[in-house]
């Protein structure tokens, strides 16, 4: 069975209208601990007060139990980081989660930056996740990296820069690394999605050293779909 991950309480960067509260977010992390999910996504710390105050607080109080693990999310920034691993100083076990968008609209547009550049901004943030992680050393921690934009990126290029991000955390088979290959926007067909996680389930070097998780945009119709043609072209773990 593949792992699942809980991202619900992904709201701090990717608010709705109307965002959860932290009174809300509790309710909401207490249901699923009752459903029984082990892996949970807590949110973005370094989004602002709501969220970290929420993090830290469930670290704090002791309320994620032995069996379950909860991830959190940042972006490639020194700050944001640095304050990620704040927010979550003296838990037991946790994942974080850093990304970076690496398509061309996102290099020229957003970053305006060519490859090289962009890469570099991964090669970074992985940089000061070892460097955070030896700054908490009384917590067990695991990372996962995702290439934002992974669906509309050309794949030789998104392979490079994960193996650029493994080649500075160095993951084993005992501790592997999580990449996330997300289809951060619905651009093409469920089985063109399959197929580039399955690309990449075979490039991918140390392929025992990584777990492949895949995050299909929308979770209904063509994302259940993707969701479902991911796992059969290889990959380990779901987040939705």
């Amino acid at each position: 069975a593949p792992r699942w991950l809980s991202t619900d309480l992904r709201d701090g960067n990717q608010a709705l209208i109307d965002p959860m509260g932290a009174e809300k977010k509790s309710r909401f992390f207490d249901l699923l601990l009752k459903v029984g999910v082990k892996e949970i996504e807590v949110g973005f710390p370094a989004s602002g007060a709501t969220d970290f105050d929420f993090i830290s607080g469930l670290v704090k109080a002791e309320r994620i139990p032995e069996d379950v693990t909860v991830q959190v999310l940042t972006q490639s920034r020194r700050d944001l980081i640095e304050k990620t691993f704040e927010a979550m100083a003296g838990a037991k076990k946790a994942i974080v989660h850093l990304y970076n968008a690496v398509s061309p609209a996102w290099r020229d547009i957003v970053f305006k930056l060519d490859k090289a550049g962009v890469k570099a901004i991964a090669i970074e943030g992985a940089m000061i996740l070892a460097e955070q992680a030896a700054k908490y050393p009384q917590t067990d921690w695991h990372f996962e990296y995702s290439p934002e934009t992974f669906s509309t990126a050309e794949l030789d290029f998104s392979l490079e820069v994960c193996e650029a991000v493994m080649e500075v955390l160095r993951p084993s088979a005992e501790k592997p690394l999580i990449l996330n290959l997300p289809a951060t926007v619905e651009a093409a067909m469920p089985n063109v999605y399959a197929d580039q996680i399955e690309w990449m389930c075979r490039h991918i070097s140390a392929r025992d050293s990584v777990v492949i998780s895949l995050h299909p945009h929308n979770d209904r119709g063509s994302g259940i779909a993707a969701a479902e043609l991911g796992l059969l072209a290889g990959a380990d773990r779901i987040e939705g």
